[in-house]
């Protein structure tokens, strides 16, 4: 495998060989399988979707060459791009200006549990409200925060037990005004998943973390929680389920004690799974509440009031989004590539 830019490479040239993220009964397995980018991705559903992308819209290979890319974070800073290559063990940089380079290894399998498999590297990434980068660690079960990154990464572990037992391996976090963090379990990195020896929690559960440790169980009853992200005002949690016989997001309220009232229905996409590459995985709002999430066939679009308003066909099982700054681009993370398309402010 070599990595590489790859933003002189036209998309329509592109067959990959995709990761297709599939739960195979309880366990999850990455499977190859051949795809092309399109190269007139935007289908509009709704009018409305031209407000956020322009029809003729181009998905641009930005680098490539990684097992299962994932869990993309913009950095404030710099405008960079941060993610996971989760099998590798690593963490990437990608700047406009310089293209790729490492930037964590390992990034989330330390050797704390040496039984453990090697290759489960971190998943989802975001930067808290210090600037810290926090790291959803499968290896080491462990919600993390970088403390050092050269000459060899360190971590500090914050969230890795509830009642006594282990995590299974925390997939995506997200940071509350408060200052918590709520973060999902699935079994993904446990080899044989559900079924496996070493999985302690009897659910696969959605998590808060409260500011002074305490770790809380909000749900436990979505069997793959998977990609969760806030409303802009921080009162309700989307939560996406990456289950093919169950693949669905849903909305929870957030409470004033920080817990989550009952869960509505945002969307099923469980009768696409067969057909489309992907599942509800990663997702971001927008500050005017419009909602993106990878699911199956690539990108979907949604409104604050849950009318779908159109979708972007990857080609390619898609995993997560990042929006930059101003909004203005989407970063992707789909099987081997990360990619980015322009969006209208």
């Amino acid at each position: 495998m070599q990595n590489k830019s790859s933003s002189s490479k036209s998309p329509s040239s592109l067959v990959v060989n995709a990761f297709l993220a599939i739960a195979l009964g309880s366990s999850f397995a990455l499977t190859a399988v051949a795809a092309e980018i399109p190269t007139d991705p935007v289908q509009v559903i709704h009018g409305d979707m031209r407000r956020h992308i322009a029809d003729k819209a181009q998905l641009r290979v930005l680098a490539e060459g990684f097992q299962w890319a994932e869990g993309p974070v913009v950095e404030a800073k710099t405008g960079d791009v941060l993610f996971s290559d989760v099998p590798a063990n690593k963490v990437h940089r990608y700047s406009s200006k310089s293209g790729l380079s490492l930037y964590l290894a390992p990034s989330g399998y330390t050797g704390l549990w040496p039984e453990r498999n090697p290759g489960q590297g971190a998943n989802g990434l975001i930067f808290n409200q210090k600037g810290e980068l926090v790291l959803a660690q499968h290896g080491d079960r462990c919600l993390a925060v970088l403390k050092a990154e050269a000459p060899k990464p360190s971590y500090q572990c914050i969230a890795q037990r509830f009642a006594e037992k282990l995590l299974n391996s925390p997939n995506d976090v997200v940071q509350a005004k408060d200052g918590s963090y709520y973060f999902t379990d699935p079994p993904y990195g446990l080899t044989d998943g559900d079924k496996s020896p070493e999985k302690q929690q009897p659910v696969n559960g959605v998590y808060r973390l409260a500011p002074n440790g305490e770790v809380t169980l909000l749900v436990s009853d979505l069997t793959r929680p998977n990609g969760l992200a806030f409303s802009p005002d921080g009162q309700f949690l989307y939560i996406a389920n990456s289950d093919p016989a169950a693949a669905k997001w849903w909305r929870y309220p957030v409470l004033a004690d920080g817990k989550l009232g009952s869960g509505t229905l945002w969307y099923d996409a469980t009768s696409l799974t067969s057909s489309e590459a992907g599942l509800p995985d990663g997702l971001k709002v927008k500050k005017d509440g419009t909602v993106i999430a990878t699911g199956p066939g690539g990108l979907w679009f949604w409104n604050s009031s849950g009318q779908l308003l159109g979708r972007v066909k990857t080609g390619a099982a898609s995993a997560n989004v990042a929006l930059s700054k101003d909004e203005r681009i989407l970063y992707i993370t789909a099987s081997q590539y990360l990619l980015e398309i322009k969006l209208k402010f």
